[in-house]
């Protein structure tokens, strides 16, 4: 049986910080704020896995009040999530994202992410997807305020 969850993860952009997205360190003149490396296309797929297999959010597992996430890389929590889903006796089927952000552009960084996420989770490359758009100038997005990113994923489970 096939089981889907969705996830959602904002962060806002400021100065003195790395822009990660996909595990890709993106050349940007600020980054996103959090805990961890902030990377909210992990985040997200984090959250659309652990909602696929019945558990909490990223949150559940990587609260932002214990220091041992402090400046962590997303891929750990990727790999916490494929983890989950092993235990469940389940199989994770594909993984499709959307990146919301005004700027920078993304599509040159889109093949890394891909790679990134795939390897994290222990999966083929063609079983993730990943597109990006703008928000056409709207909200806090469209004024290069923050960055979002929304992630279903598809987990096939024998129980």
């Amino acid at each position: 049986m096939n089981h889907v969850g969705i996830g959602y993860d904002v962060h806002r952009l400021v100065e003195g910080r790395k822009l990660y997205l996909g595990g890709v360190e993106i050349p940007h003149p600020r980054g996103l704020d959090g805990h961890s490396d902030a990377d909210v296309l992990m985040h997200a797929i984090c959250d659309a896995v652990f909602g696929a297999v019945g558990e909490g959010d990223i949150g559940h597992f990587f609260p932002n009040t214990d220091p041992r996430w402090r400046g962590a890389r997303s891929k750990v929590f990727l790999q916490e999530a494929a983890r989950q889903v092993t235990f469940r006796d389940g199989k994770i089927v594909n993984i499709d994202a959307t990146i919301i952000a005004q700027e920078p552009k993304l599509a040159p960084y889109i093949a890394s992410m891909k790679e990134n996420i795939a390897v994290a989770l222990g999966i083929n490359v063609r079983r993730v997807g990943i597109k990006a758009t703008t928000n056409e100038l709207l909200g806090f997005i469209g004024r290069s305020e923050g960055i979002a990113a929304m992630a279903v994923a598809s987990v096939e489970r024998t129980g």
